[in-house]
């Protein structure tokens, strides 16, 4: 099974999943990071059934919500209003926006989940606007194979080195990487875990 095939499988009850993988500090971490003023145009890439678009819209900003799956889309819609945001069906790797759209773009827990995640940051740079403001809160490299099996991961995680030199790579400039000060936890019938998270913020390439 696919994420995508997975997440329009779960997307009515995602919102109580969550809750048991990782708590509202993550995203307080990434907004705190991004210093997300109102009237301001941000992006939430992958949004699912709208954990950072949440707090987004309580920030007063614009914003655009991507996402993959039709049924998380729908989701959002029955939560905030269909007018409330503008939904976007697209992936991490072709995102469905002009080049220098947003002041900022977020990406919670997805990296993990695409095919090309080097691919995926070059996208979210390229739809910045000078100066504009890039963060990714995801898993570091991790051993618990179940979140590949039950909950259809691609990649357990990451080094947190590989993927600053992806935001480098990507022409991001000021590439900070951080601790978000808490664990990603999951229980599975093998076992369960906690899984530190981080956060990684740069600026606009240009």
């Amino acid at each position: 099974m696919s994420s995508q095939v997975y997440f329009e499988a779960v997307a009515q009850e995602w919102d109580g999943m969550r809750q048991g993988f990782f708590s509202e500090a993550v995203r307080d971490s990434a907004l705190a990071k991004a210093g997300v003023q109102a009237g301001r145009m941000a992006v939430d890439v992958g949004a699912g059934s709208g954990f950072v678009t949440e707090a987004l819209l309580k920030a007063g900003a614009r914003f655009i919500a991507v996402d993959e799956s039709e049924a998380m889309l729908n989701v959002m819609r029955q939560k905030f209003g269909a007018n409330a945001a503008d939904y976007r069906r697209g992936s991490a790797e072709t995102l469905p926006l002009s080049a220098g759209e947003a002041d900022y773009a977020f990406a919670n827990m997805v990296l993990h989940h695409v095919e090309r995640p080097a691919t995926a940051i070059q996208e979210m740079a390229r739809i910045l606007k000078p100066g504009g403001v890039l963060v990714i809160t995801d898993l570091d490299h991790h051993r618990f194979q179940f979140l590949v099996e039950e909950h259809h991961d691609r990649w357990m995680g990451f080094a947190r080195a590989e993927v600053e030199r992806w935001f480098k790579e990507a022409g991001l400039r000021s590439v900070d990487v951080t601790d978000a000060g808490c664990n990603c936890c999951a229980t599975s019938a093998c076992g369960s875990c906690e899984a530190s998270v981080s956060i990684f913020q740069a600026s606009g390439w240009k």
